[in-house]
């Protein structure tokens, strides 16, 4: 029990300074790119004293070093500072006067509910569909069905996923009018209208996710195929059926939850693109208009909620998959 404390507390520990340094990465980066946002608000026309004033009420004139660590220390108590998006200015004698401004979290939050919303609908059609078609697909090994699931999984793999977003918007939304193609949710709608409007952006992400998975379970079920204890269970009769879901698939849980863990990890950080073809009001889309808009709080904020959302999901696989094989907690 000790030694499975101490690697859980390894990772932990492990996942932490990688979150230190992926912030470290962000803000840098972040804040190395060229132009000056007090200057792109205001405009070409804007005096040097008033672009100034603007630069100093919102501390952009401070060393780089030290804005970093007020935002680290803030953002560890969950504040990301404040949205550049709606600053507006009142000018008395050459100077900025007045800033109207609203917090990161409060653009934040709805749109990482929304995302949640869209990922959860995504992973619960996702699982269950990977799954089934992988346990099938290594039961009836090279037949007709393996081969077109295989076939199939290749072609969703190599799509990009604006290319499956926009046959699935003709076939779907066009052609056959089941669902909208714009996905403009809001608050007060019901969980049935949510479902309707999330429907075809989920269903995009689960063409791509299940792919990977349904492949990942196929391959780990077939390797356990040729283990002494299968043919044991061969030799006693046992249905094929029977033989992969209670002995195999069991014992292939380590790589598949590994895999679900992953995918999970990209329904919520890879969502970019979806959330702009649909019009997904998601942490996606307004990390996309934050960059347009050179709202640098909240592009700073969008990348780190995305980097702890994949560290954290990777750590759960991680730890999932040392309780779940004993193998793991005792290496040799």
């Amino acid at each position: 029990m000790n030694n499975l404390a101490m690697i859980i507390a390894k990772r932990l520990a492990l996942g932490v300074l990688t979150l230190f340094m992926v912030s470290v990465i962000i803000f840098y980066a972040v804040n190395m790119l060229p132009g000056d946002f007090a200057q792109a608000i205001l405009g070409q026309t804007a005096t040097p004293e008033t672009v100034q004033a603007i630069r100093d009420s919102l501390g952009l004139d401070r060393p780089v070093y030290l804005r970093y660590f007020d935002w680290l220390f803030a953002a560890m108590q969950g504040d990301f500072g404040i949205s550049f998006s709606q600053v507006l200015f009142a000018t008395y004698g050459g100077s900025a006067a007045t800033v109207n401004y609203e917090t990161v979290i409060e653009q934040l939050a709805p749109r990482f509910g929304n995302t949640l919303f869209l990922a959860g609908v995504s992973a619960a059609i996702a699982i269950p569909l990977s799954l089934m078609i992988g346990v099938l697909a290594a039961l009836y090994r090279e037949s007709i069905f393996d081969r077109v699931a295989n076939v199939s999984t290749l072609v969703s793999i190599s799509s990009p996923e604006f290319f499956v977003a926009y046959i699935l918007i003709l076939l779907l939304a066009v052609l056959n009018p089941v669902f909208t193609s714009l996905s403009n949710i809001h608050e007060g709608m019901s969980f049935a209208d949510k479902l309707g409007k999330t429907m075809l952006p989920a269903l995009t992400l689960t063409l791509v996710v299940t792919a990977h998975m349904m492949r990942m379970t196929r391959a780990a079920i077939i390797n356990l195929l040729a283990s002494p204890y299968i043919e044991m269970a061969r030799l006693k009769g046992l249905s094929p059926f029977r033989i992969i879901v209670v002995h195999a698939l069991p014992n292939a849980l380590a790589p598949i939850i590994n895999v679900i863990a992953l995918n999970l990890a990209y329904l919520i950080t890879g969502v970019v693109v979806v959330e702009v073809v649909f019009v997904y009001p998601g942490v996606g889309q307004l990390f996309v208009d934050s960059v347009k808009m050179r709202n640098i709080p909240v592009v700073q904020a969008c990348c780190l909620v995305f980097a702890f959302a994949y560290i954290f999901l990777n750590l759960v696989a991680d730890v999932t998959s040392i309780l779940s094989n004993p193998r793991l907690r005792h290496p040799k």
